[in-house]
C-alpha cells in the first residue's frame, strides 16, 4: 500500500470527494461541470488504484513516481498560479493566459497554433457556459472594486 501510485490515487480520491461534498449544496446547473469532472477524477483514480494494485500482487517493483520532479513541482505551481489568478483576475484572462503559457513551458512552441489553441478552449468554453447556458465564471477581485 506505500507504493507511490497506489497513494497518489488514495490522496486524489480523498482530495476530489472533498471537493465534491460542496457540490451538492450547489444549483443542479451550477454543480455539473464540477461534479463531473471531479467524479471522472475519482474514476480514474480508481482505476489507477487497481492498477498499481495488481502490479503489486504480481510482483512487480513500484517505479518512481516521476523522473522529473521539477516539472511536477512546476506543474503544482501553476496550477496553484491559475487558481489565485482566477479568483484576482477573472477565469477568462487568467484562462488565456494560461493555456498558451502552460503549452510553452511544456514544449508547444508554434505562436500561431498557441494563439488558435487559446482561442479555441475560451471560446469553447465561453460558448457553453456563458452564451448557452448563461452561467458567469468568477471576473476577479481586481475588477470588482
Amino acid at each position: 500500500m506505500a507504493r507511490p501510485e497506489t497513494l497518489t490515487a488514495l490522496g486524489i480520491i480523498l482530495v476530489a470527494a472533498g471537493f465534491l461534498i460542496p457540490t451538492f449544496e450547489q444549483r443542479a446547473i451550477s454543480a455539473l461541470l464540477p461534479a463531473t469532472m471531479l467524479i471522472g477524477l475519482i474514476v480514474l483514480s480508481v482505476l489507477l488504484l487497481v492498477s498499481d494494485q495488481r502490479k503489486a500482487a504480481a510482483g512487480e517493483d513500484a517505479q518512481p513516481m516521476t523522473k522529473s520532479p521539477k516539472r511536477v513541482i512546476g506543474a503544482f505551481g501553476l496550477i496553484v498560479a491559475y487558481a489565485l489568478a482566477t479568483d484576482f483576475i477573472g477565469f477568462y484572462v487568467s484562462t488565456a493566459v494560461t493555456i498558451p503559457l502552460v503549452a510553452w513551458i511544456f514544449g508547444y512552441r508554434n505562436p500561431l497554433g498557441l494563439l488558435i489553441a487559446t482561442l479555441i478552449v475560451t471560446g469553447t468554453i465561453w460558448a457553453i457556459f456563458d452564451f448557452g447556458m448563461s452561467q458567469d465564471f468568477p471576473a476577479g477581485r481586481l475588477w470588482e472594486r
